[in-house]
This record gives structure tokens, C-alpha cells and sequence, in this order.
């Protein structure tokens, strides 16, 4: 059987990591164990920082939607249990984003929560 070297393969493989790394400051560009180690690490933020990204926007719109119903004499959990009982299902991005792009509108969705809210005993 004819004998395999594996040296083609073996630098395909750190070029890929090379590639990845490219933009990395000192030897963690350009020497093949200090960038595998850091592209691994990169690798694990990036996955974690996806999931934190829902989470931080979804902090975003629910601070702005807090700050545009207490304009209209709400706070915002009172605003969504308004929605909840109006029926109305629109979730928090769109809410922010017509808060900001179309006051109007979002003012008609305030009322409407308003208007389903149980009287203040």
C-alpha cells in the first residue's frame, strides 16, 4: 500500500485557523498553536454573545417601551397585561419601533390597552 503524507492536509488545516485569526494582535495571528487556542476562544464568545444579544435587545425595547406608555400615565407591565386582555399581539421590537417611528399609531395601540385594563381598586 502506497504511503500517505499528510502534509497537504496538515497545512490546509492551519491556514483555515490562520485565516480566522486574521486581525488577532502579537503571535496569535501567525504562529499556528497561539491561534488555535485563540480562535477556539473567540469561537466560544461568539456563541454565547448570540445568545446575549436577545437578551440585551430585548432589555433595550422593553426600557423604551416603559419610558413611551408612562407619557400616557402607564407603566409598562400594566401596559402588557392591557395587550393581553385587548388581545392584541405585537411583540416588544415592533411596540419600540413604533413608539419611536409612529406615534400615532402606537398612541391608538396605548388606548386600546388602557381601555382593556381592569379598573384601579
Amino acid at each position: 500500500m502506497a504511503r500517505v503524507k499528510r502534509g497537504v492536509t496538515a497545512h490546509a488545516k492551519h491556514k483555515k485557523t490562520l485565516d480566522q485569526a486574521k486581525g488577532f494582535y502579537g503571535r496569535r495571528k501567525n504562529t499556528i498553536r497561539a491561534a488555535k487556542a485563540a480562535v477556539d476562544k473567540s469561537m466560544q464568545y461568539a456563541y454565547r454573545d448570540r445568545k446575549n444579544k436577545k437578551r440585551t435587545f430585548r432589555a433595550l425595547w422593553i426600557q423604551r417601551l416603559n419610558a413611551a406608555v408612562r407619557e400616557f400615565g402607564l407603566t409598562y407591565s400594566r401596559f402588557i397585561c392591557g395587550l393581553s386582555n385587548a388581545g392584541i399581539e405585537i411583540d416588544r421590537k415592533v411596540l419600540s419601533e413604533l413608539s419611536i417611528h409612529e406615534p400615532a399609531a402606537f398612541k391608538a395601540i396605548v388606548e386600546k390597552a388602557k381601555a382593556a385594563l381592569p379598573a384601579a381598586a
